[in-house]
């Protein structure tokens, strides 16, 4: 065993790593009653997601305003939390058509640990200082740090390294952070209880973790113009379901056939939005680029709602 890990921390405290009372007998559960388990754990955790809205909605709106400053989102994670902030940030792309620089996702031991487990690296306080250096991150970036049990060291040390280039930071975890000893701008909390295999974060946690990083991007792009009523028009199409996608909203919102969808797709260089305001507006598409700046990006103010728009 490594010399370093011979004294590891007493975790016993954490709820992350206490027992599952309705789970003390899963080893001789039957699969169907497994599978009624999971789910019956798993149906609390929209509630934990919930009650954490409040810190969520001031996570959110910070955010917004650093990303118009030009800022980033930048999640750190070890594990499992890296796992899930790397996947947020590289679904952020294609789905809004955001600079893949604007959200990003570092995890402890690099992009390696997306598919072979690093462990070992996320006891590394300092283990995340290449890469923000690299990053350059200041004072209008936003570094969520998440770690289920609130006590990785590879993601404080991360958070800490944040507050010293006065970045905003946050800490997305699943227990009562120590905040006596955690200095951070925002603190989420996700009290989802023991795990249904003692420890193992990738259930439970995992689960409401990505929640509530789903929900983070989503209403950060929405607010940004990124969404037109819960259209996703702030695409490039650039394969044949993007391309499908974008032909049937630019059809069923500009009155179109397809074939004529194709076209004025062209003539916009495949980015929705634009068809949208040079269809609707009857305008080029210098005139509609100029309209969209005028506006923040948004459609609504220029083209009104969208069709059978509830609003």
């Amino acid at each position: 065993m490594n010399n370093k890990h011979n004294n590891p921390p007493d975790r016993s405290r954490l709820l992350t790593e206490k027992r599952l009372d309705a789970s003390a007998d899963l080893d001789t559960l039957s699969v169907k009653q497994t599978l009624v388990l999971i789910n019956d754990q798993d149906v609390a955790l929209a509630g934990a997601v919930r009650a954490a809205l409040p810190a969520i909605e001031k996570l959110v709106e910070s955010v917004v305003s650093a990303v118009r400053r030009g800022g980033r989102l930048i999640y750190v994670g070890a594990g499992t939390s890296g796992r899930l902030g790397v996947l947020d940030a590289s679904e952020c792309p294609p789905t809004f058509h955001c600079d893949p620089d604007t959200v990003v996702g570092i995890i402890a031991g690099g992009d390696t640990s997306l598919r072979r487990s690093s462990e070992g690296c996320e006891d590394d306080v300092d283990g995340a200082r290449d890469e923000l250096e690299r990053l350059c991150i200041g004072s209008n970036d936003t570094v969520v740090g998440i770690a289920a049990g609130g006590t990785t060291p590879y993601v404080l040390g991360a958070v800490c390294l944040a507050r010293q280039r006065c970045a905003t930071t946050a800490l997305v975890c699943c227990v009562d952070a120590d905040t006596e000893n955690v200095a951070t701008d925002h603190i989420i909390q996700l009290h989802v209880g023991p795990e249904i295999l003692t420890g193992s974060t990738r259930l439970k946690a995992g689960t409401a973790t990505k929640l509530t990083l789903n929900m983070i991007t989503t209403t950060v792009m929405a607010q940004l113009g990124k969404a037109w009523g819960n259209l996703m028009v702030d695409l490039r199409a650039t394969n044949a379901k993007l391309i499908d996608r974008a032909l049937r909203i630019l059809s069923e919102q500009c009155d179109l056939s397809r074939q004529e969808a194709r076209a004025l797709l062209e003539k916009a260089e495949g980015r929705v939005k634009l068809a949208l305001v040079m269809a609707r507006r009857s305008v080029d598409g210098r005139v509609a680029q100029q309209l969209l700046d005028q506006h923040g990006q948004q459609l609504r103010p220029i083209i009104g709602p969208p069709k059978d728009s509830v609003v």
